[in-house]
């Protein structure tokens, strides 16, 4: 391809092994150090900040510096939507180093993928939502939200609004790797999972992408996402 976008210079920038670990450390939405997504990577310190530089001239992520340190995190909601997908894909099409999904029962059951809530306790949101009519979902995944679905979320407490005016898409289907269904991303999947972490309903593991459930949340996910 002569003219259009290069596909190829991003591809083989995510399609690097190393690259791939460190983006998709990136993908619990923390910003990490060059020693710590060394680690992930399996890669010395020099090599990591190597990677990085070439990532963020790629606008992939961006580098915020804190004092005497820099950490790396995503660039924007366009490059974590990508990453969703082609790991979605990967397993889909059989193209893993382990059996489907996290081995950590904790991680299979609820985690964040970006900036939303995956795992059974994602998928099961996003099953209690369609069933009770509040999102649309297609055959091909597309996702809407209802009329309904407005009503129910800004009850909720979500600024519908607000999260319709960003430049991402309102909702989205997101097919969680290790439950093979859809989950809820998004802005809407964002909000929710705002809303969940700022009413304590769900805590987030130290420098992990492990949420805990909390009583609160049990209480209050079981009553306005029940399973139908």
């Amino acid at each position: 391809m002569r003219l259009g976008p290069d596909i190829a210079r991003i591809a083989s920038l995510i399609g690097d092994p190393a690259r791939a670990n460190m983006l998709s450390a990136l993908m619990s939405g923390m910003a990490l150090s060059a020693s710590e997504l060394a680690e992930e990577a399996g890669i010395t310190r020099q090599t990591a900040t190597s990677h990085l530089k070439q990532l963020e001239a790629a606008h992939l992520i961006t580098i915020v510096k804190q004092g005497r340190h820099r950490y790396a995190r995503l660039a924007h909601d366009e490059v974590g939507e990508t990453l969703e997908r082609l790991l979605a894909l990967a397993y889909t099409l059989g193209h893993t180093r382990t059996r489907p999904g996290p081995k950590d029962p904790h991680l299979r059951h609820a985690r964040i993928c970006y900036d939303h809530l995956a795992g059974a306790r994602g998928v099961c949101v996003m099953e209690s939502c369609v069933q009770r009519g509040f999102l649309s979902l297609a055959r091909d995944g597309e996702l809407s939200l209802t009329p309904e679905g407005a009503d129910f979320f800004t009850a909720l407490g979500l600024n519908i609004t607000q999260l319709s005016t960003q430049r991402r898409a309102l909702c989205r289907s997101c097919l969680d790797w290790s439950e093979r269904r859809f989950h809820l991303a998004g802005g809407l999947g964002a909000g929710l999972l705002t809303h969940m972490k700022d009413h304590a309903w769900l805590r987030q593991r130290r420098d992990s992408r492990i949420l805990d459930v909390t009583p609160k949340g049990e209480l209050e996910i079981g009553k306005h996402f029940p399973e139908q």
